[in-house]
């Protein structure tokens, strides 16, 4: 069989293109792991909000609120959204931090300013004496994860599609306008390529022939922490920290702490430094009345960048019939209802979404060839 388009990588990217796709023609979503979102997606904040990320990045989240909010019939069995919250913090001499982060604020998902008393009485596991300001953005949500890749994935199968773990790309070959993709222990034929490798994109880039992106993989740590006890921690916001990008959010009644590190590491399955989780631990002792008596888990994930730290997402320059979508960073669980839409009209020579071109999203703008132009 040649299928019509062929996804390489079935976490959130490539599963919501899948999904997008499969109304256009036949589908294969390929997984190198034995599960779906094993990596970057299975080790998201799971979290929403219009103000995060470069500006192209809000524009993009900003595509994706309708489908978050209102997802196609039948798609999920309970909503993708439930209220959070998110609560910034500076200690003293740093309080000018959160200008940007008030600065960001629209009509449809202000931010505010609250008082230090209010802060903490929110937040009651805040220091006082590491607390000079703060401020407050009501319309960030968790996003169930789990439940939207799930969603995706049998929305693929629903419609027609074939998912395939446990099936690592080892080889690409291309020949009469038909793809040969070796991949696990067998061989599959496709018309369309499409690359939502993650991590790894820049390798499946090579294999197909194609310029590297320059992707670059980002070490970011977490651990979940017990609640102080006696304490019911479920409503409260996520917290971050504007001095260094550390950010705590509830967690099925603890806490998940990550010191927002960003090391640069070769793609990977992974793993916690033990180092990162020591100083994170004694810093949020040092911030917080949280008692660190115990981890009850960490884990890291990877986050990945090109150097402009927006998405890639259009046909590669030289290699026909190849699709870049990759270079999510830590906002690809948010873009990816709208960039599936973006790829599945690139996919088939189609025009742009018609929201994605009245924000001025062009395909010149979100392809790879925009990350040539700011080398030359």
């Amino acid at each position: 069989m040649i299928y019509d388009f062929v996804v390489i990588g079935a976490g959130m990217a490539g599963a919501s293109a899948a999904y997008e796709l499969s109304t256009q023609g036949s589908v294969l979503l390929l997984e190198a792991e034995s599960q779906a979102g094993y990596h970057s997606t299975g080790r998201s904040a799971a979290l929403f909000t219009r103000n995060y990320g470069t500006a192209m990045v809000r524009e993009i989240n900003g595509l994706s609120s309708g489908f978050f909010t209102a997802p196609p019939d039948g798609f999920c069995e309970h909503p993708l959204l439930t209220p959070r919250g998110a609560l910034a913090v500076a200690p003293h001499g740093e309080e000018g931090l959160l200008d940007p982060v008030l600065a960001a604020s629209t009509p449809a998902n202000t931010v505010v300013e609250l008082s230090v008393a209010d802060a903490l009485e929110m937040v009651p596991i805040l220091r006082a004496d590491q607390v000079a300001r703060a401020v407050y953005e009501e319309s960030v949500t968790d996003i169930e994860v789990a439940m939207m890749l799930q969603s995706y994935l049998k929305g693929v199968k629903r419609r027609g599609g074939v998912v395939e773990t446990r099936a690592s790309v080892t080889a690409l070959k291309r020949e009469a306008d038909v793809w040969e993709i070796t991949a696990g222990r067998n061989t599959h034929r496709g018309k369309t390529l499409i690359n939502a490798a993650g991590a790894w994109a820049d390798q499946i880039g090579a294999m197909a022939g194609a310029e590297a992106i320059g992707l670059v993989a980002k070490r970011r740590t977490a651990i979940i922490l017990d609640a102080p006890q006696g304490m019911d921690v479920a409503q409260f916001p996520c917290v971050d920290f504007a001095t260094n990008d550390a950010y705590l959010k509830p967690e099925a009644g603890k806490f998940m702490a990550s010191p927002g590190d960003a090391t640069p590491v070769a793609p990977q399955d992974v793993q916690p430094d033990e180092m990162d989780v020591a100083i994170l631990a004694d810093w949020i002792e040092r911030h917080t009345l949280i008692p660190v008596r115990r981890i009850s888990h960490s884990w890291a994930g990877l986050r990945s960048f090109v150097p402009d730290e927006g998405p890639v997402v259009g046909r590669d320059g030289q290699v026909p019939d190849f699709i870049w979508h990759a270079g999510q960073g830590g906002y690809g669980i948010m873009m990816a209802p709208s960039l599936a839409r973006a790829v599945a009209a690139i996919c088939v020579d189609g025009p742009m979404p018609e929201d994605f071109v009245k924000c001025g999203l062009t395909q010149d703008i979100l392809g790879p060839e925009r990350l040539n132009r700011v080398k030359d």
